[in-house]
C-alpha cells in the first residue's frame, strides 16, 4: 500500500526483536528540564471547576493523566486535581459532612486551590537537576509539582508545565504505582542511586 511519495508499508520482519537502549533516559544528575512535562509541546489536560467529579475521573482516565488542572471561564487556572484527591479519602469526607450524595460531588469541592499550589519557576528549573526535583516533590509531599513563567507575548504568568513522581520513576525504568508517597519516592531514590 503506498501512503506517499516515499512513504509505503511492509510486513514487519519475521525475525526482528524490540529495540532497547541499553540505559535509562534520564539520571540524578541529568538536566530537570528532560523530566518536565512541558505544556508549551504537550496539550494540558484541563475541566472547569463546576464539573463532576465523576467526569473529572473521566477524563483523566481517557487523557491517560493523574492530574487535571481547573480552569474558570476565562481560561485563568482556579487549582488542580489528581486522581489521589477523587480516588482518596477526601470525597466520602465532604459526602458525610454535607450530607450529599457522592456522584453530586463538583470538581471545585476537591481540587486544591491556585492559593495553596506550590510551584518551581522555569528559569530555577533549568539550572536544576533530577534529583533536585525530587527532593521538591518529596518536600512538599506531592506527587506533582508545577512549573511556571512569564508568557513573552503578554509578560503574565503562566503554568508552563510539571514535573510527576510517576512520570520520573518511568524515565528512570521504576514501575511506580498507587498513592503511596514514602514508597514512590523510595523506589525513586533507589534507581537513581544505581
Amino acid at each position: 500500500m503506498t501512503l506517499a511519495a516515499n512513504v509505503r508499508t511492509h510486513k514487519l520482519s519475521q525475525n526482528a526483536t524490540l529495540c532497547e537502549s541499553g540505559f535509562n533516559q534520564v539520571g540524578a544528575d541529568s538536566p530537570a528540564i528532560e523530566a518536565m512535562t512541558d505544556f508549551a509541546r504537550i496539550n494540558v489536560v484541563a475541566i472547569s471547576g463546576d464539573a463532576l467529579v465523576d467526569d473529572a475521573n473521566a477524563r483523566m482516565i481517557s487523557r491517560g493523566v493523574r492530574l487535571l488542572m481547573v480552569v474558570g471561564k476565562d481560561e485563568a487556572v482556579l487549582g488542580l486535581i489528581t486522581a489521589r484527591d477523587i480516588l482518596g479519602e477526601k470525597p466520602m469526607q465532604i459526602v458525610q459532612a454535607r450530607g450529599i450524595k457522592r456522584d453530586e460531588l463538583t470538581v471545585s469541592d476537591l481540587m486544591t486551590p491556585v492559593e495553596s499550589i506550590d510551584t518551581l519557576y522555569l528559569s530555577e528549573v533549568l539550572n536544576a537537576r533530577v534529583a533536585d526535583i525530587l527532593a521538591a516533590l518529596k518536600k512538599v509531599g506531592r506527587q506533582h509539582i508545577l512549573v511556571e513563567d512569564n508568557d513573552p507575548a503578554t509578560g503574565l504568568p503562566r503554568v508552563r508545565g510539571l514535573f510527576s513522581a510517576t512520570h520520573i520513576g518511568r524515565l528512570l525504568g521504576v514501575p511506580v504505582l498507587g498513592f503511596d508517597l514514602p514508597r514512590t519516592f523510595a523506589e525513586i531514590e533507589a534507581a537513581l542511586a544505581n
